[in-house]
């Protein structure tokens, strides 16, 4: 039975509470609704923590409630075992979230693909690889949406960008930003020869305040293009498709999904930020490991997180956390939870540790 002074020393109880009454007596303060945004921000963060003291509290007084019975009766036996079985993977799925501890955690995902050199191969990997993110996300049950799709002359694809809507997207899927690699005998080979294909995975939160990141209208480069999908009535005679650019850094993004040149113009604006804040937070980061130079592409390339291997064995590894499995068309279809979720804990004990 799980006591619940476990419990306390996953979910601090006490300074959570403490820190609602110190930001309820903020919305107190003359003054305080006159900054939109930072109120809007405090409201929320209101919002959240009593629904996780409510929650935990609920946790702990059902947890206390079940060892008590237990203790005064040995009858019902099976329905205690049953009521703390439902006790326990809620309190499972509760203490994963707690690792999602970045303020974009909780929000959606952008998420985009690159493959790497090797023609056909590379290619098809990227939409292999896509897909499985795609399974995996109707796994968790959220939503999905193209923003960019470049397809390669066969079957593949060169790059694409899609966008996960679902609550922690982006708290699960950012480590899986990376080189994954794909070891198989190649299906373009007419000598069936076995072929290695790396594919670059990008992973950014949706969402950035505007004022967090801040582009000037100067430093931003819009240009117009028609559409490439398929050919609608409305997407090849308009040019709806848009380009943004980054003038300073030269960080591009492209969207094409919306049928209004506006809605493309818009979201392209948001992923630039996006993709400006990831910049920024590699710069903290590099900063503060006291790194003297950015990591080349050629380096990120050459570093792969995870290996998919159908020849000469079958093993899925992540080269991070040493899980793995031969199960390689489960985890295809999108079965990756076990890999997401080792990383995730990885993470948070190295930083655990590091304090």
């Amino acid at each position: 039975m799980i006591a619940s002074a476990v419990w306390r020393t996953v979910f601090d109880l006490a300074g959570s509470k403490n820190t609602l009454k110190e930001l309820e007596q903020k919305t107190l303060t003359p003054g305080f609704w006159d900054d939109a945004d930072t109120a809007r921000s405090i409201t929320m963060r209101i919002s959240e923590l009593k629904e996780d003291i409510h929650l935990w509290e609920s946790l702990m007084g059902d947890a206390e409630a079940l060892l008590e019975l237990s203790g005064e009766s040995k009858e019902d036996s099976e329905e205690l075992e049953e009521r703390f079985g439902e006790l326990s993977r809620t309190f499972e799925a509760e203490r994963r979230r707690l690792f999602f501890s970045s303020p974009h955690d909780k929000g959606n995902a952008v998420l985009s693909v690159y493959a790497g050199a090797g023609g056909d191969d590379a290619e098809d990997w990227a939409a292999i690889l896509l897909n499985m993110f795609e399974k995996y996300a109707e796994k968790k049950k959220w939503s999905v949406s193209t923003l960019h799709m470049h397809a390669g002359e066969g079957k593949g694809i060169k790059n694409a960008t899609i966008e996960i809507k679902g609550k922690f997207a982006y708290g699960h899927l950012k480590g899986e930003a990376g080189v994954h690699r794909l070891v198989r005998i190649s299906p373009f080979s007419a000598k069936k020869l076995r072929h290695t294909s790396f594919v670059m995975v990008e992973v950014l939160p949706e969402l950035i305040i505007s004022d967090e990141v801040n582009i000037r209208p100067e430093d931003m480069e819009i240009t117009f293009a028609r559409s490439s999908g398929p050919g609608g009535q409305n997407v090849n005679k308009r040019e709806t498709a848009v380009r943004a650019k980054h003038i300073p850094t030269g960080i591009q993004v492209h969207v094409e999904s919306g049928r209004s040149q506006s809605a493309n113009r818009e979201r392209a604006i948001e992923l630039l930020r996006s993709k400006l804040f990831q910049r920024m937070q590699e710069q903290e980061k590099k900063t503060l490991e006291e790194l003297s130079a950015a990591q080349s592409a050629e380096a990120e390339w050459g570093h792969q997180i995870r290996s998919y291997v159908f020849h000469p064995y079958k093993m899925v590894k992540d080269h991070r956390t040493g899980v793995e499995t031969s199960d390689v068309e489960n985890v295809l279809d999108g079965d990756i939870s076990e890999f997401i979720q080792a990383e995730i804990e990885g993470k948070e004990a190295d930083k655990d540790e590091k304090e």
